[in-house]
């Protein structure tokens, strides 16, 4: 029999909470602040430039007047001789940056204005060949949520500084897209045997120390030492010396005093990784190769789920843009990706993943054609 004085005390509950007014006021303020601000913010000290993502509410996702804005950033970094140190950071507690805005790309395809999206991929991925190939030491500061092309920004930095609540993932697969930004080619520069396929097929998500251990991040501080680590690397920015071999090395040592003294290596997880991933040709005989694994069961079965909720044509061009870019000049990844993603934006599976993910949220994409045997690339991807 139920008890009266338990039942009485959780409907109040409930009707406290019924009665709860939102703070729609403080949502609006803060609206209103965001809408008065640019959506980047670039703040000038002595010997440093630090470029501020600024749309926190939406975790600083990128559309293509942010772009502009972080392009004229760098212009302006380059020319200026006293600047001797670029910062990327994002503002707000969520993250760095979660990617490109999905709904903005979404709805240009819906109105099938193709060539607005087209360009933004073609600024975007310009600004990261500039980030990359930028003559004067960059840090990222890799705090939260940074992915898709949030990760893409922090790839061309130098130095990326990640704490234990920074989340990395290249997650595009499961939206019907594939892991663009450069990364079909320099996953493969910075991870481990079988980490690219791994990372770029399954979209797999990884903490910290683990991004610090696959390559994805250089440093590993507390996130409540990050307000110390960005005042010492203001005032070691005017310091550095113009050569910027010599700068990093010297950032490096700024950056010591506040690293996690050890990651631990995880040799067992980086073999099954190689085993199962690297340099396959297919993405069926990933498949395989997990249904058949008997020496890490667990980890098989979850590589398996993730890959049976993508979308089989992202998968297949997904692993034939990695086969193909490994150990190319990067100008020429990003010019495969810029072909790549003209052709995916206009395949049904971009929007349906989209919805699925991220509108709808049902989590129940219907991909076009639903199996991997099915699905046909053009011949010029």
């Amino acid at each position: 029999m139920p008890n009266p004085g338990k039942m009485i005390k959780l409907r109040m509950k409930i009707i406290r909470k019924n009665l709860q007014v939102p703070n729609t006021r403080g949502k609006m303020m803060i609206e209103e602040k965001e809408m008065a601000e640019p959506p980047v913010l670039m703040e000038r000290g002595r010997g440093v430039v630090e470029l501020v993502l600024n749309r926190p509410r939406v975790i600083n996702t990128l559309n293509l007047e942010m772009i502009r804005l972080l392009k004229q950033g760098l212009d302006t970094a380059l020319a200026d001789a006293g600047c001797r140190l670029l910062l990327l950071r994002g503002a707000g507690a969520r993250g760095f940056c979660a990617g490109g805005d999905l709904k903005a790309l979404a709805q240009s395809v819906r109105e099938k204005s193709w060539d607005r999206d087209v360009q933004f991929f073609q600024e975007e991925y310009a600004l990261d060949l500039a980030i990359h190939r930028f003559p004067k030491p960059v840090v990222a500061l890799a705090e939260g949520i940074t992915m898709g092309g949030g990760l893409g920004l922090a790839a061309g930095a130098d130095l990326v500084v990640a704490t234990e609540g920074t989340r990395l993932a290249m997650p595009e697969t499961g939206i019907g897209f594939f892991p663009d930004v450069g990364a079909t080619g320099w996953l493969f520069a910075k991870c481990p045997p079988g980490y690219p396929e791994y990372l770029a097929l399954t979209g797999r998500e990884l903490e910290g120390a683990a991004g610090v251990r696959v390559g994805l991040a250089t440093h590993l501080v507390r996130a409540a030492k990050m307000p110390e680590v960005l005042e010492a690397l203001r005032e070691v920015a005017n310091n550095l010396p113009p050569v910027k071999e010599a700068a990093v090395r010297q950032l490096r040592e700024a950056l010591a005093p506040w690293g996690e003294p050890t990651i631990s290596p995880q040799p067992d997880l980086d073999a099954w990784v190689a085993r199962h991933f690297a340099g396959k040709t297919s993405v069926r005989k990933i498949l395989d190769s997990l249904s058949a694994c008997r020496d890490a069961s667990t980890l098989c079965a979850e590589a398996l789920g993730q890959l049976q909720t993508r979308s089989p044509t992202a998968l297949v061009l997904t692993l034939s843009l990695l086969r193909r870019h490994q150990g190319r000049p990067l100008e020429e990844v990003l010019a495969g990706e810029a072909r790549a993603a003209a052709w995916m934006i206009a395949h049904p599976d971009y929007l349906e993943g989209i919805r699925a993910r991220l509108l709808d949220r049902d989590q129940q994409p219907r991909w076009q054609p639903p199996s991997l045997e099915e699905v046909r690339l053009e011949p010029e991807l």
